[in-house]
């Protein structure tokens, strides 16, 4: 009979944690290294060139390759001939592995997770509690997948209880735009069919886990409906011409995975969970030897990809900036930014609505006048770091509060990623400002732009408080410019036209 010690299974989650933080998977990089080779569109070519530099510099430094470490979610398959030499339950030793990971001294990953969901919604400080899902199966291992999952691209989950006549491709490929770009495409699809609504959703995260070979299988043919479904759907999704963040071109997904189950008669349960740029899991097993150790990928197995600025980028000084500069600044425009911008995230613009409603004005020290606010939360820096990894998040989010900050603050101009709503575009064109996106899934590049970091307000929030960060040749592009033109409807359109490509049936 197989012991599994204690330490054992805290040790190999924490440092396979680690592991994933800063480790593309090796099939994803090679796949994306493939469609930075096929990419046409300059934009999308130049998002991936990021997200690719990036990925390199976080193998080697050791630090998050995103600045959203994630929701842990855990599949737990426990042999029936295991036995345990434990005093905590498997949850617990899962979310002390956690908790370790989370908090190492040397890559703190940033802690995401609040409990109270509908309440307080108070940051729990470690990114503790994990979601487990468990299995007893014969066997006398325990076989372990770990993800961790970004917000970004976990809000865009879909469910829907079609008829069963009803066509998955059609309904699909349908749903696609609708996620918009906040889940940081080119990524991978994970489809679930079957089963109950809560079944669907599972195996759709599920295959998420499954290694990339949409090329092997492109190669030989489908041998079965799922792999058709599959082709069809990497086809006629790729062919919505979305794009590398949303900016259009030819790779909007570099997989699709799907999973079933057996159903009812009268039902068809459909999942849909994208992964992002970020994609990070991971699998290990234990069989009483002792922890999981992963082994590290060779370092010259990543493309030979360093991204630099292109040289007709513009120059952008935040110093001195001006409503009439930002009118000169075009749709799918790369800008590099230099000088003092401010962040904020959800929290702090509820905290600075709550004010004004108060009929107080912004915090002592915050100025936001002919200012640009990043929506950022940065991980924590170390060894002599100014700022930890601190990627754009998903601007949307942040629709609601778009026209309070620009008609009471002197706002001229935002960053984040992804599109924005029409009421945040009528709210940028009624006050002639800017949204501008930096790659999401280059968080330490981005970094690298940032020279200096202090916390201006609301401390107590952590990442999400207000800082003023100082920065050189930040690289963005400009999404929604001063006329309310959004290049996330421009750049797709534009780039279907120009291939002649459909996402229709058979296409």
């Amino acid at each position: 009979m197989t012991v599994i010690k204690q330490e054992d299974l805290i040790a190999s989650v924490a440092d396979a944690l680690q592991y994933i933080s800063y480790y593309h998977p090796l099939d994803y990089i090679r796949a994306l290294g493939a469609a930075y080779e096929r990419e046409t569109a300059p934009a999308a070519k130049d998002a991936i060139a990021q997200i690719l530099t990036n990925s390199r510099m976080c193998a080697l430094g050791h630090r998050p390759i995103c600045q959203d470490t994630g929701i842990v979610v855990a599949f737990v398959k426990v042999g029936m001939a295991v036995r345990w030499e434990a005093g905590l339950s498997v949850e617990a030793m899962i979310n002390e592995g956690v908790r370790r990971a989370y908090t190492d001294f040397d890559n703190p990953l940033r802690a995401s997770i609040v409990a109270d969901p509908a309440g307080k919604r108070t940051n729990t400080r470690d990114n503790t509690p994990a979601v487990i899902h468990y299995e007893i199966v014969p066997g006398d291992r325990v076989e372990i997948t770990l993800a961790a999952k970004g917000g970004g691209s976990e809000n865009k989950a879909k469910l829907a209880m079609l008829n069963p006549a009803d066509s998955i491709a059609d309904w699909v490929v349908q749903a696609v735009p609708t996620l918009g770009a906040g889940w940081c495409p080119p990524g991978i699809l994970g489809i679930g069919i079957g089963g109950t609504a809560e079944k669907a959703m599972l195996l759709a995260k599920e295959s998420l886990m499954e290694p990339v070979d949409m090329h092997e299988l492109q190669a030989r043919g489908a041998r079965n409906r799922l792999e058709e479904l599959r082709l069809e759907l990497y086809r006629r999704v790729n062919a919505l011409g979305i794009g590398a963040q949303g900016l259009g071109g030819m790779t909007t997904v570099l997989d699709v995975k799907i999973r079933d189950y057996p159903t009812h008669a009268a039902s068809l349960p459909v999942a849909l969970i994208p992964n992002c740029a970020a994609t990070r899991h991971i699998h290990f097993s234990l069989d009483g030897s002792g922890p999981a150790v992963p082994t590290p990928p060779r370092i010259e197995d990543w493309p030979k990809i360093d991204w630099k600025p292109a040289p007709d980028a513009r120059r952008v000084d935040l110093e001195l900036v001006t409503k009439a500069d930002v009118a000169l600044w075009r749709p799918g425009e790369t800008l590099l930014l230099s000088g003092k911008l401010l962040t904020g995230r959800d929290a702090a613009h509820q905290r600075i609505a709550d004010l004004f409603a108060r009929g107080e004005g912004l915090p002592e020290g915050v100025d936001f006048t002919k200012r640009f606010i990043y929506y950022v939360g940065p991980v924590s820096p170390v060894r002599g770091e100014v700022v930890g990894p601190a990627g754009p998040t998903t601007a949307t989010r942040m629709d609601q509060y778009t026209e309070m900050m620009l008609e009471k603050t002197g706002l001229i101009g935002m960053i984040g990623k992804a599109e924005r709503g029409p009421s945040a575009i009528a709210a940028i064109k009624a006050h002639r400002a800017v949204y501008l996106v930096a790659v999401g899934g280059a968080a330490y590049l981005v970094a690298k732009a940032i020279k200096s970091a202090k916390v201006l307000a609301f401390p107590e929030l952590g990442m999400e408080a207000v800082y003023e960060f100082v920065v050189e040749d930040m690289p963005v592009t400009v999404a929604v410019d001063s006329q309310g033109v959004s290049v996330h409807d421009s750049g797709p359109r534009e780039w279907r036209i120009k291939t002649g490509k459909t996402p229709l049936a058979g296409a």
